[in-house]
């Protein structure tokens, strides 16, 4: 774990337009700078970057934050790793809490695998471009694939020499234990104490990590040999998991992140073809059906996927198993059958980018079609086949999370089998409730319209308020008026969130400034009230909350916080190891958020740091007058329903509610003066 001193040492060392401008051209524009993201295909410059706040925003997708932010998607990594990153590139030192010692093993073995795996890729890739043999066999094989140098480079490509033990022996000249070579499966020993090298008189395709790590190697044998296998794989070790690495994935990742599309094929070569005609968003899953763990891995970059298939129908039948697991994933599926005699490979060799996209956006068929299709072919006539294949479906059907989609699919492929589509939905309802527990369903509260509480609902408590609609929200008067959908940012929503959001923007930009300093009168004792402590101190003496889970817990970190030396609640927020308190607060710091005018009405003439006196208790009698018109609405409601029933001593009991209710609301508008905040 990264100490927070370290983690402020990294963030102030950070510059944004630094970091950016890595994998971004920038351009100045005024006092920002301005580039296309890199997040999505963008035509025309929308990704803006500001050196003063130190944040990045395209105002097109609506990604950015901070520059710990921008790393973790552009590398698909997590906070602490794209902080590591930033420390290496601004040489901060990061002093982790000590290790236990069966950690200090692990760890040291880890890494001396990967420094063997290192070692061997170099090795591999010197012997195929400046031995003998590797020119003459190796480079010769991937040039006669139709491999350019260049892309043999960049794929890192090898070659091992035909001989039983000739990486052994460098290994050892060079000074590399054997145990991690036998450990990351590049020798095999013996018990007679022979070891022999396992890709001999093979070239090698590296397999890297994300992050492009080498953690395996394939091989392919160049000569005929009925008594060995085609191709050689390193063995299951502490560092490879073959069911949890896609190769190509580490070249792919961005070219996938940017066209929102990840193409799937079968073996290397696949990969690399297309990469070479231009197609880059390509992984293959190296000849074994899916599995949950690379599923995970696609799934971080993209929802969509399109599968390329050759023609060859047993392949196509096997592979199919395994992608249901994609279907339940919530996945969207395409996928392409190639021509006749074609694969990927060869496919990509006869065709540029544009003509091998043309073709894919013209063939490609979403999987469910696809595979109705397929298997309806071969049980036309035999009933029993016919009604193994409609159980077939049905079972793929049934696991699509998405309820929209499986409707649709349902209604499609009955038509398709011509089965009434009441039996497939009956079927499927059947399949998707056996592998579900019952779980309680309270009914969903009707929207909150135009800020106007909703007269049915039940008193609100923290965690159970009704959903809104952005429509709905950007109807609600005053507070702050939101340019995206908050639902990017928070999951849980509160009839009262803009006026949440109002009073969180103080807490992230003001948390730790003083508020109020004065001395009771009557107690002599010397009170100093912070933004953010102020804030938690006036509503919990009300006995308020936010609603919004997302905004109490900053609300509460803050406040505890915020007294201690060296707080600044930007800094802390904008640092938080939870992606969505950081992001929001990055958008809170922001112009994301503009002041309606019923925020701005008056400080069109003031400074609003320079009068959080005024505006935050402002804020907070606006956050108060519309739980309390909230309350009276719902009693209101009481007192009808009462005299429909002709219940008396209700009506009485409600009305003397009323009336204190009323009270407190008359209070809070002598507060809030002219400004109106709800239309009753």
């Amino acid at each position: 774990m990264i100490d927070q001193l370290t983690i402020d040492r990294i963030l102030d060392a950070a510059n944004i337009v630094d970091v950016v401008s890595e994998f971004v051209t920038l351009r100045k524009r005024g006092v920002n700078y301005v580039g296309l993201c890199p997040f999505h295909a963008d035509k025309t410059p929308s990704f803006y970057v500001s050196p003063a706040k130190n944040i990045c925003k395209c105002f097109s997708c609506g990604e950015g934050g901070t520059a710990v932010h921008f790393i973790m998607k552009h590398e698909q990594i997590t906070y602490f790793d794209a902080l590591r990153i930033l420390a290496k590139k601004y040489n901060i030192e990061i002093q982790e809490r000590e290790l236990t010692d069966k950690e200090k093993e692990t760890q040291s073995t880890r890494e001396s695998m990967f420094i063997i795996n290192t070692w061997a890729q170099n090795y591999f890739s010197t012997i195929l471009h400046e031995h003998v043999e590797g020119r003459s066999v190796g480079l010769r094989y991937f040039a006669e694939r139709g491999f350019r140098e260049d892309t043999i480079r960049k794929f890192q490509l090898g070659y091992s020499l035909d001989q039983w033990d000739a990486l052994f022996q460098e290994s050892q000249r060079k000074g590399y234990k054997q145990e991690f070579l036998e450990k990351t499966g590049l020798v095999i020993a013996y018990d007679n104490g022979k070891v022999n090298d396992r890709f001999r008189g093979r070239v090698l395709f590296p397999i890297h990590t994300v992050s492009g790590k080498v953690v395996g190697f394939g091989g392919r044998i160049l000569k005929k040999d009925e008594k060995a296998a085609k191709y050689v794989n390193s063995p299951e070790s502490e560092i490879y998991h073959k069911s949890n690495e896609l190769y190509g994935m580490f070249f792919a990742k961005q070219a996938i992140v940017k066209n929102d599309k990840c193409f799937l094929v079968e073996g290397y070569t696949d990969v690399i073809s297309m990469h070479q005609a231009g197609i880059e968003n390509v992984v293959a899953s190296s000849g074994t059906a899916l599995t949950p763990g690379q599923i995970r891995m696609i799934h971080r970059f993209t929802n969509n996927i399109t599968v390329l298939y050759d023609g060859d129908a047993a392949g196509i039948k096997a592979a199919l198993r395994g992608i249901d697991l994609l279907l339940e994933e919530g996945m969207n599926i395409k996928v392409v059958l190639l021509p006749d005699g074609e694969d990927p490979d060869s496919f990509a060799r006869k065709h540029n980018a544009a003509g091998f996209t043309g073709f894919i956006e013209k063939n490609e068929t979403d999987f469910i079609r696809f595979k109705t299709e397929l298997l309806l072919g071969d049980a036309e006539k035999d009933p029993m086949q016919r009604s193994g294949l409609i159980t077939d479906i049905i079972n793929s059907i049934a696991i699509i999370p998405n309820d929209i989609a499986r409707t649709f699919y349902i209604r499609e492929c009955s038509s398709m089998m011509e089965v009434d589509e009441r039996l497939v939905l009956a079927q499927v309802n059947k399949l998707r409730l056996q592998k579900q527990a019952p779980v309680p369903v309270r009914p969903a509260a009707p929207p909150i319209y135009a800020g106007e509480p909703n007269p049915e609902a039940s008193t609100v408590s923290p965690g159970d308020a009704p959903p809104i609609s952005e429509e709905e929200l950007l109807r609600m008067e005053g507070g702050l008026q939101v340019k995206e959908s908050p639902q990017e940012i928070f999951v849980q929503r509160s009839p009262y969130e803009v006026f949440e959001i109002a009073l969180l923007r103080y807490i992230v930009r003001y948390g730790e400034r003083v508020l109020y300093d004065y001395t009771d009168e009557e107690t002599n004792e010397h009170i100093v009230m912070r933004v953010a402590e102020f804030i938690h101190f006036d509503m919990a003496r009300d006995d308020l909350a936010f609603m919004t889970p997302l905004f109490k817990q900053m609300l509460e970190e803050a406040a505890e916080r915020c007294k201690q030396e060296g707080f600044f609640a930007h800094k802390y927020f904008l640092a938080h190891p939870d992606a969505n308190v950081s992001r929001l607060a990055a958008n809170l710091i922001d112009d994301k958020y503009e002041l309606s005018k019923y925020h701005s009405k008056y400080r069109e003439l003031e400074q609003e740091e320079d009068n959080l006196d005024q505006y935050v208790p402002r804020d907070l009698y606006a956050l108060k007058d519309a739980y309390i018109r909230h309350q009276i609405k719902l009693i209101q409601n009481s007192i009808k329903k009462a005299q429909a029933e002709g219940n008396m001593e209700e009506i009485i009991k409600k009305m003397q509610e009323l009336a204190k209710l009323n009270e407190i609301k008359n209070v809070l508008s002598k507060q809030l003066g002219e400004r109106i905040i709800l239309k009753m």
